[in-house]
């Protein structure tokens, strides 16, 4: 037998075979572009605060916050979303909507410090009230519409701040439509939503609870996502895009590639995914232990959420790979 009768009629390696061929068909990949960084600013401390679930993440207090949005906007980071702790936690999370409360006062500062800085709070509860719930809790349960209604006032209150764009993450039913009305109502049809439309109720977000001090009392299985159910996650997606979302998020990430490729096949509107602080610690503890290339594998991950059909990716990351691409 000759070897052109063996030998392979295609040979998908001639495109893997030099860098320079790699780059020219690679089908996808990211840059600082598509990347949010989550920052967390607490009231009433002197000195950033390390995060022990999260090693190399901190919580700043406000008097270092402008600094450290210069120093993110220096290494080409166009987008943040702030979380507070707050010191005036009480049932209801008020202090949301007080314009001179955490939330306002943290939007006001990193758009003062930086204009163009693109600023996407998270319009929730659970780090400020006082039993970690993300609403109203009415006989040991969390009341739909009446946190609805305060999600209204609190967006509001981060619009007026300065806010470009809202992240709702209550998982309450109707709350894009709530949100997109009152901001329409109060002149803020220009400040977009970027939905939590499918996010679970998962054990990753462990290292977050301890991120924003947040005493959970019970558990959130009434209203964020049944892990077990993709189609559900789709039914919540799409009555976001409905209601006005802008932007639709699937929360966490790599657990839920599924969910969020299975969306891409039935919106036109922008995916996000949050790559949230269990699969950051996760990926951070192995490179600690030696086992993981830690570049490597965070790179890895951000290809396959755009791989996935993410056209933005919320990561503790963001940072580190700002100073990565800039060879720090």
């Amino acid at each position: 037998m000759s070897q052109l009768e063996v030998s392979p009629l295609r040979r998908p390696r001639r495109l893997r075979q030099s860098p320079a061929i790699r780059d020219l068909v690679r089908e996808h990949d990211f840059s600082l572009n598509d990347l949010v960084h989550p920052i967390f600013i607490e009231e009433g401390i002197d000195e950033p605060k390390d995060v022990s679930a999260m090693p190399g993440i901190v919580r700043y207090p406000e008097a270092m916050v402008e600094a450290e949005i210069k120093e993110l906007a220096a290494l080409g980071v166009r987008y943040v979303m702030p979380f507070g702790i707050s010191r005036h936690k009480d049932e209801l999370g008020s202090d949301t909507w007080n314009d001179e409360g955490l939330l306002a006062r943290m939007i006001r500062t990193i758009k003062q410090a930086c204009p163009e800085m693109v600023v996407i709070p998270d319009i929730c509860f659970c780090e400020y009230t006082s039993h970690g719930h993300c609403g109203v809790v009415e006989d040991g349960h969390v009341c739909n519409d009446a946190t609805v209604e305060n999600l209204v006032k609190q967006s509001v209150a981060a619009a007026r701040a300065g806010a470009d764009m809202l992240a709702p993450s209550a998982m309450m039913d109707g709350q894009v439509r709530a949100i997109r009305e009152g901001l329409d109502a109060a002149g803020f049809e220009q400040v977009a939503i970027l939905a939590h439309s499918a996010k679970f109720s998962s054990a990753f977000y462990g290292p977050f609870r301890t991120a924003v001090d947040s005493e959970l009392k019970g558990d959130r299985k009434g209203y964020q996502l049944d892990i077990a159910n993709g189609r559900q996650a789709l039914v919540e997606a799409l009555l976001d895009e409905d209601e006005g979302a802008d932007i639709l998020m699937v929360k966490p990430g790599t657990p839920y590639l599924d969910v969020l490729a299975n969306l891409r096949q039935r919106t036109d509107l922008p995916l996000a995914s949050y790559q949230v602080g269990g699969e950051y610690a996760g990926i951070k503890y192995a490179a600690m232990a030696g086992a993981l290339d830690e570049q490597q594998v965070v790179f890895e991950t951000l290809v396959g959420f755009k791989r996935a059909g993410a056209d933005l990716i919320v990561s503790y990351y963001t940072k580190q790979v700002a100073e990565w691409l800039a060879g720090k």
